[in-house]
């Protein structure tokens, strides 16, 4: 064999021990990452408060690397919480009532859709129609869910929290006023009543009101029927104007007072309406 051949056979099995030795490591090493998840999955399946510290600090790390790409406090969840609906998916009756509502007050439809919803529930079990329900919260804050009066009465139905404050032991607290659905459901409790304590609809609207002791309302019952009596064509499917007709006038009007005036501003009315 000449020095050249010994020389290349010599290079061969160097290369060849290096390869081994170098499969060996890896090999081994590879082994021992095995092992230690192995162990590690042991130790989190032994141990389920470290696999609880390791996932909050896990999430603690992500939501951080969120916050500081989005600039703001992501809430996945915030829909969840979110009064609205989509008017596809209700009856048609209800995306009818919900499209000319917006209109008429000039709010969202879909929010007002899942207080439509809502209404027609509650007609269920109160046997109050869900569109005159609707009218009340037309007539007494216009579908603004943080309405308030001077004298307290809050939310889409104008509800007097603090004398109803037992009403919303089971939703939580006073401040559930502000929750529309809540809103919704204790100011019909409180319509509903008083429309058991008067005897009548048009009764119970003006105890409602607060005048079940003045020889009138001020024309509410007859602004809230009157707005029954649209949303009832409406869910008829009949089709009704959202705005009254143009008046001509002759003469400077004279601000009639409003029915929040009426009510809200007077105490006196106010006791009245809520010793019941």
């Amino acid at each position: 064999m000449t020095a050249g051949q010994q020389a290349a056979r010599a290079l061969r099995t160097f290369g060849s021990d290096v390869a081994s030795g170098f499969f060996e490591i890896c090999h081994s090493g590879l082994a021992l990452v095995g092992v230690a998840v192995i162990l590690a999955l042991a130790t989190l399946a032994t141990r389920p408060d470290l696999r609880q510290a390791g996932e909050t600090e896990l999430m603690t790390w992500l939501r951080a690397r969120q916050v500081a790409a989005l600039g703001m406090v992501p809430a996945p969840e915030a829909v969840d919480r979110a009064t609205a609906a989509n008017l596809k998916d209700l009856p048609k009756q209800q995306a009818a009532l919900a499209y000319w509502l917006s209109r008429k007050y000039r709010v969202a439809p879909e929010p007002v859709g899942a207080l439509v919803a809502e209404a027609y529930d509650i007609s269920r079990r109160t046997k109050l129609d869900p569109t005159l329900i609707l009218a009340v919260v037309a007539i007494e804050s216009g579908f603004n869910p943080f309405a308030q009066s001077p004298v307290g009465a809050q939310g889409l139905m104008q509800v007097m929290t603090g004398v109803h404050s037992d009403k919303y032991e089971n939703f939580g607290g006073k401040l559930a006023a502000f929750d529309p659905v809540t809103n919704l459901r204790v100011g019909v409790k409180v319509l509903q009543e008083c429309i058991q304590r008067a005897g009548s609809l048009q009764g119970g609207l003006k105890y409602y009101v607060g005048a079940a002791q003045l020889p009138d309302d001020g024309g509410y019952a007859d602004k809230v029927l009157a707005e029954h009596a649209r949303l009832q064509q409406v869910a008829a499917g009949r089709s009704v104007p959202t705005a009254p007709p143009a008046v001509i006038r002759t003469v400077a009007p004279v601000p009639a007072p409003s029915e929040s005036a009426e009510r809200r501003d007077d105490p006196d009315r106010v006791a009245a309406w809520t010793s019941s």
